[in-house]
């Protein structure tokens, strides 16, 4: 029973991880393949920002990329968990 339950979370955060998603593209968008990602992090269940994710540092000097926030399956779990303390994060990704 308890094997089942953990699969179907983990298939329900893994379907849900689309949502909320947030797509900025920059100049020409991304040129490349290659990936930066960072958690932001969050107090008061998203209200008070505990770090800042500076995607232009992410992104060093391109003038053409893509910057994506939203929820990976790992973010859905560690909030699950975290929202008790009411912690949140998300993820922060600056594709080159």
């Amino acid at each position: 029973m308890m094997k089942k339950t953990v699969i179907t979370v983990l298939c329900t955060a893994m379907l849900l991880s689309g949502c909320a998603t947030h797509r900025h593209v920059i100049g020409k968008g991304a040129q490349g393949d290659q990936e930066i990602t960072d958690m932001q992090w969050y107090v008061l269940y998203g209200a008070v920002p505990m770090n800042r994710v500076d995607t232009r540092k992410m992104a060093d000097e391109t003038t053409d990329y893509e910057i994506r926030t939203g929820y990976s399956p790992v973010a859905l779990i560690i909030n699950c968990f975290a929202s008790i303390v009411t912690l949140h994060c998300r993820d922060v990704t600056v594709k080159k």
